[in-house]
């Protein structure tokens, strides 16, 4: 048996722990369950529309055809490969695999009903949007929104923790710690919200999309109708109009809006990063843990850069999918069987990446003393509060006179600014009011729900 240590590639070996839970979606065993769950279902729903010679199955004998994928297990993943040994097609194994299953139940008389007017793709586009449906239901959107659960927690913890913003890179107006948080959590959340209206769309209608075969053979049948409910009934929506295959659009905006979640992600992590070398925080050391194999000192933001790369990873894949899906010759050609195959690995480097972006919050020590020092430091930035004011009383050219004042003044401090706006024309009052004003309570209007 191949061990971790085996494995191809990181997402069955190094990480396994984290997509373990995705195997069920996305393995060739969990393709194999899901085509036997679509011939199945689509056997039963055949046998209840009144076609002539396909008398119904009983109640007893749907549940026998259903446990045959809710059961199914290596053993049967095995016995198909066996099959497509001599097949050397996926799906016709699959088909011969369900005749054995009927035989031995004692249904062989119907068995020549299996994939009765069907080609591959009404098998592959039903199946694989449905593993990906529920893979993105139990596994992704969980894990996000305990993700943004968790950012929303460490907001609301630092809401009112003044921090000095930067702009260009350059210190700006003040804002908190919590509310730079929240920004992200809800970005993430509404992508979430649009993750949960994905039309998760299958093809399903034979060889070229017409229903050439099912009309042919019963041609008073409402064909059309039928497939509909068929497709409904696994939780899918039936595209209409199609070739061999789905035309992929709705998997295509899936894909977009996972790399948008993912873009949010990447600039997460940066700017978690950025704090960390700035020392706004500190991480938690484990005992045993190096940070470097030349430096002892240093205890490195890997799980940030754990996730940033593993984010990048799933990006360009699902960038390829969206692009390379929706395009085909003609009525099909095989390049979307292939590429399809892999859908399962940019879901599991987003899972890799959201277990690493939690790790490394849980490390997270703040370090207070430092954003306050950092924003006493930057005085100056309450410039344009002091400007402002002076606006909404009249003083003539306000800006100009702050600008003479501070921009590219390194060494403005408080005293020095108190100082200009004591010799100010203005009103006491005003002045009263200038002179409350601070770095650490310039921070606006902070409110959120989190």
């Amino acid at each position: 048996m191949t061990t971790s240590l085996e494995a191809l590639s990181p997402i069955d070996g190094r990480y396994l722990r984290y997509t373990a839970s995705l195997r069920p979606y996305f393995s060739e065993l969990a393709l194999f369950k899901y085509r036997v769950q679509v011939e199945i279902e689509y056997l039963i729903a055949l046998s209840e529309i009144g076609l002539k010679g396909f008398e119904p199955f009983t109640d007893s004998e749907k549940a026998q055809l259903r446990l045959i994928y809710q059961e199914f297990g290596k053993d049967h993943g095995a016995a198909i490969k066996e099959i497509e040994k001599r097949t050397n097609h996926d799906i016709k194994a699959v088909e011969y695999f369900i005749k054995e299953q009927l035989e031995q139940l004692g249904l062989g008389a119907k068995m020549e009903w299996v994939h009765f007017g069907l080609t591959s793709q009404d098998i592959n586009n039903t199946a694989i949007p449905l593993s990906m449906k529920e893979a993105a239901e139990q596994v992704i959107f969980p894990a996000l929104e305990e993700l943004c659960a968790e950012l929303k927690k460490l907001a609301n913890t630092w809401k009112d923790l003044p921090m000095l913003a930067r702009t260009h890179g350059q210190a700006a107006s003040p804002t908190t710690l919590g509310k730079e948080i929240y920004v992200f959590a809800e970005r993430i959340e509404i992508q979430i919200q649009q993750l949960k209206q994905t039309v998760w769309a299958a093809k399903f209608g034979g060889a070229t999309g017409n229903f050439n075969a099912h009309h042919v053979a019963f041609p008073s049948t409402d064909w059309l109708n039928f497939a509909h409910g068929f497709v409904s009934s696994l939780g899918l929506s039936r595209s209409r109009t199609t070739t061999q295959i789905e035309h992929y659009d709705h998997l295509a905006a899936y894909c977009q809006n996972m790399m948008r979640v993912h873009t949010i992600l990447i600039d997460f992590c940066r700017d978690i990063w950025m704090y960390i070398s700035m020392e706004y925080f500190r991480q938690r050391v484990n005992p045993g843990e190096t940070g470097s194999s030349a430096m002892p000192h240093k205890v490195n933001p890997i799980d940030f850069e754990n996730a940033e790369g593993n984010l990048g990873i799933a990006n360009a894949l699902l960038d390829h999918f969206a692009q390379k899906l929706p395009i085909s010759r003609l009525q099909r050609d095989l390049t979307d069987s292939t590429v399809l195959r892999n859908i399962g690995v940019p879901f599991a480097h987003s899972l890799i990446s959201i277990h690493s972006i939690q790790r490394g919050l849980g490390k997270l020590l703040l370090n207070e003393s430092a954003i306050a020092a950092d924003l006493n430091h930057h005085t100056a930035v309450i410039a344009e509060a002091i400007q402002t004011i002076l606006r909404r009383e009249g003083y003539p050219q306000p800006y100009e006179a702050l600008k003479g004042l501070t921009r590219g003044n390194n060494t403005i401090d408080l005293p020095l600014i108190h100082e200009f706006i004591r010799n100010l024309n203005v009103s006491d009052a005003v002045k009263a009011e200038l002179l409350q004003i601070t770095p650490a309570n310039y921070t606006g209007i902070i409110r959120f729900e989190a």
